[in-house]
This record gives C-alpha cells, sequence and structure tokens, in this order.
C-alpha cells in the first residue's frame, strides 16, 4: 500500500531534475501520474517530447500508470488543457506539483524586457495558470485536494542576477499562502516548498556539485521528493499555508514577513526627528 494509492496527479516540469524525481515517488506510492513537460533546454529555447515520454515509460516499467503531457504552463487555455487531460485520462485530480520554469540569468542593468517577461512567465503566471484551473476543479468537486508550489531561496531571501526568477520565486510563495485561505473551505491545502538541489539551472549558477564516493549525495533532486508525495498524502490534511526549505535530509520552516522592530509616537515624524530615531532600528 502506497501513501497515495487512489490519487491523482500533476507534476510539470517532471521531465528532468527535481520534477522527475516527483514524478518518480508520487507514481510508486501509488499516484497515477499525468507527466506535464515541453522537453526545453535550461533557458526555456527549443522542445523534445521525448523527455517526458522517458519518465512516463519509466513509471510504466515499475508498475505504475502515467501519461504524458507537452503543454505549455505559461498558456492560461493550455493550462487548463493540462488540468483537463488529467481528469479525462484518470478520471479526477486530486494533487497539483507546480514546479515547471527555466532561467535566463541576467545582472539587472544588462537584463532584457523579454528576459524578464519570460521567466516571471513561466514561474508566476504558470503557476498561476495551473492553480487556477486546479482550484476550479477541486471547489466544484469539494472533495479535498493538495496543491504543492516550487519557491526559491532566491526568491525568499534574494539572489544577485536572478531578479526575474528571484521575483517570480517570491510570488510564487505569497501565491501559495493567499490560496491556503481562498481553498481551506474545500479542503485544499496548498504549500509551496523551496528546493536546494542539483538541476541544470543551479549547475549553470553553481557548477556541478557532486559528492565525494561513498558520501550522502545531498543535492540529489531525488531528496525532494519524500517532502512533496508527504505533502501530497492524507497525512498532511492539516499542513497548510506553509514554505518549507529542503535540501538533503534538512527541512526547514520559513515565516512570512514579520515586524522585527518598531519606532512609534504621537503624531508624524519630521525628516530631522528621522535622521537619530531610525538608527534603533538597526
Amino acid at each position: 500500500m502506497g501513501a497515495l494509492d487512489g490519487k491523482v496527479a500533476i507534476v510539470t516540469g517532471a521531465g528532468r531534475g527535481i520534477g522527475r524525481a516527483e514524478a518518480l515517488l508520487l507514481a510508486r506510492e501509488g499516484a497515477k501520474v499525468l507527466v506535464n513537460d515541453l522537453g526545453v533546454e535550461f533557458d526555456g529555447e527549443g522542445s523534445d517530447r521525448k523527455v517526458a515520454d522517458q519518465v512516463v515509460e519509466e513509471i510504466r516499467e515499475a508498475g505504475g500508470q502515467a501519461v504524458a503531457n507537452y503543454d505549455s504552463v505559461s498558456d492560461f487555455q493550455a493550462a487548463k488543457h493540462i488540468i483537463d487531460s488529467a481528469v479525462h485520462e484518470f478520471g479526477q485530480l486530486d494533487i497539483l506539483v507546480n514546479n515547471a520554469g527555466f532561467v535566463r540569468d541576467r545582472m539587472v542593468f544588462k537584463m532584457s524586457e523579454e528576459e524578464f517577461d519570460a521567466v516571471v512567465g513561466v514561474h508566476l503566471k504558470g503557476t498561476f495558470n495551473c492553480g487556477r484551473w486546479a482550484c476550479t476543479y477541486l471547489r466544484e468537486r469539494n472533495a479535498g485536494g493538495r496543491i504543492i508550489n516550487t519557491s526559491s531561496a532566491a526568491g525568499l531571501v534574494g539572489n544577485v542576477g536572478q531578479t526575474n526568477y528571484a521575483s517570480a520565486k517570491a510570488g510564487i510563495a505569497i501565491m501559495a499562502l493567499t490560496w491556503s485561505l481562498e481553498m481551506e473551505k474545500y479542503g485544499v491545502t496548498v504549500n509551496a516548498i523551496a528546493p536546494t538541489a542539483r538541476t541544470r539551472m543551479t549547475e549553470m549558477t553553481f557548477g556541478d556539485i557532486e559528492p565525494d564516493e561513498g558520501e550522502f549525495d545531498f543535492a540529489a533532486p531525488e531528496n525532494i521528493a519524500p517532502l512533496v508525495a508527504y505533502l501530497a498524502s492524507d497525512e498532511a490534511q492539516q499542513i497548510t499555508g506553509k514554505i518549507f526549505g529542503v535540501q538533503g535530509g534538512d527541512i526547514d520552516i520559513y515565516e512570512t514577513w514579520q515586524v522585527k522592530k518598531s519606532i512609534s509616537k504621537e503624531g508624524r515624524y519630521s525628516v530631522e526627528e528621522l535622521k537619530d530615531e531610525i538608527k534603533a532600528l538597526f
């Protein structure tokens, strides 16, 4: 018996890296999986259907059930087709894992409008697109459900050269918190993860991170999947509106923006007053 027996899941960007590992583990835990991936390069260029097909083949060879989907999450109507395809193929939808994305890193003073729009389009708008149609379906079905968004430490603390990516990932985290409030009455939990693992995107930024022989591979994308599978299970019904950091064997919980220190007075501050008073905040 698997933790996800009888469930139907969609994993976007499931052809490689973290998404692939998630799709494979969800299937091993009993879920029927729609594997969505365009097969693009790390910067979003090109396409290759074999990328999604190979994951589907792996799942089927292991005795699971899966179908491939090649729609773009960044297109509003194509995202609806992703949701509809899972329901049509398997009769229902229980789990959505928003993972698709690519990077086009550039310092802000060199970043083009197209580079910003493309990355925000696939990460932030793509997550909205799939989430919007999944929430519509889950609300109407009114039988619960799970949504797991993929944020990033870059979106929670910032990162040099990633204005587009970090902005999108910050929005994805807040999107999860907002949806958790909106979908609570329908029994749908919504959480976000901020994973750190070896992928094509991280290799472009940090290089190829390989463990020494015999050591635990803390950067393996497979390390991320168990948390996602758990959050997708019935056991996680009471967990919603949370942002988890996950790397190797470490799982963290992030807090949302909080007031750290304050200054206060009766009435409005003057600029002269702030020259001294504002020092108390640092």
